[in-house]
């Protein structure tokens, strides 16, 4: 059964070639928790992490940040995240939302060294809390 707006379960992405970040929120809250990230091969996600990641969550929408230079236009790994989202939607059967991520690794990496320094900023621990990121600033996004 679909859940109603507001109730959602959301998984959200920080796509990357190499590694994609993974979090996943409530929108009954509107927070989200970072979970890891994923190993990547030029932007393909290892299938059985992803897949672990759907199978415990049980999400009811997938979002993606949409990586755009600084004036708002495309860049090529633009064009390879809305192809990733795209692939979510057609393998888990969900809709995706896509979500302008510029600036969210570097207010990642300011908030997890004001949590616990350089021990903090791992790639793992920025590209989860990147994915926190985004899905929060999606959750802000529905309420304006």
């Amino acid at each position: 059964m679909a859940k109603a707006i507001g109730e959602r379960t959301v998984l959200g992405f920080d796509f990357g070639t190499k590694y994609i970040g993974v979090a996943v929120g409530q929108e009954l809250t509107g927070t989200a928790s970072p979970l890891g990230s994923i190993k990547a091969k030029d932007g393909i996600p290892n299938q059985e992490q992803l897949s672990k990641f759907f199978n415990e969550w049980q999400p009811n929408l997938i979002v993606v940040g949409l990586p755009l230079n600084m004036d708002g236009t495309n860049q090529n790994v633009t064009f390879a995240a809305k192809k990733f989202g795209n692939r979510l939607a057609n393998q888990f059967k969900l809709a995706v939302e896509f979500v302008d991520e510029r600036l969210t690794t570097a207010d990642a990496k300011e908030q997890l060294f004001a949590q616990g320094g350089y021990r903090n900023l791992k790639k793992d621990n920025i590209d989860a809390e990147s994915a926190r990121l985004i899905i929060e600033s999606f959750f802000e996004s529905q309420y304006l």
